[in-house]
């Protein structure tokens, strides 16, 4: 494990006493760091809180907050529930598409935006709606979305050497996958 990660790693586990009951709690604090939960680190999490790995895995995989693969600071989802497809959700994630030029369960090379879909966000009085992070934007046009972009774009980046990362996370992608 790198010494950035184990700095991670121990900076959060710090900070809830390496308690197993706080265990959701600490793999939202590494999710909010490193816009992920990296294997290496849920390995050291394990470790540290006495956890098997197994059971993390459980709980990463359960809760859809949760990511295993890498993405970017903002993830777009578009809703495409009954009430959302019946209102134009399919145009909307091409018009994201063409904006961000990515598809469906991709994250833009300058890891800024990833996008996906979901099958309802529970706000079906709004639909069509689009979620980023945690804001929801119902009532969503595909005329909006080069706005929403810009909006996004414009919120500085945490002070992280952007292209490193970016390639260490390509790097880390190919070794896991062969």
């Amino acid at each position: 494990m790198n010494k950035e990660n184990h700095s991670v790693t121990q900076k959060i586990v710090e900070k809830w006493g390496a308690r197993k009951d706080c265990l959701i709690e600490v793999l939202h604090d590494v999710q909010e760091e490193c816009n992920y939960l990296p294997r290496e680190i849920l390995t050291e999490v394990s470790e540290e809180l006495e956890v098997p790995l197994s059971r993390i895995f459980e709980i990463a995989t359960f809760y859809k907050g949760f990511s295993l693969k890498p993405r970017g600071r903002f993830w777009i989802e578009v809703c495409m529930g009954t009430a959302c497809h019946v209102q134009g959700a399919d145009i909307i994630l091409e018009a994201f598409e063409r904006e961000l030029g990515i598809k469906v369960g991709e994250m833009d090379e300058n890891m800024d935006f990833s996008l996906d879909v979901v099958r309802c966000v529970g706000c079906c009085g709004l639909a069509p709606v689009v979620t980023i992070n945690r804001d929801i934007y119902g009532k969503f046009g595909p005329g909006q979305v080069s706005a929403i972009i810009e909006k996004y774009r414009s919120i500085p980046k945490k002070k992280v050497d952007i292209e490193k990362k970016y390639k260490e996370i390509k790097r880390k992608m190919k070794t896991e996958n062969g």
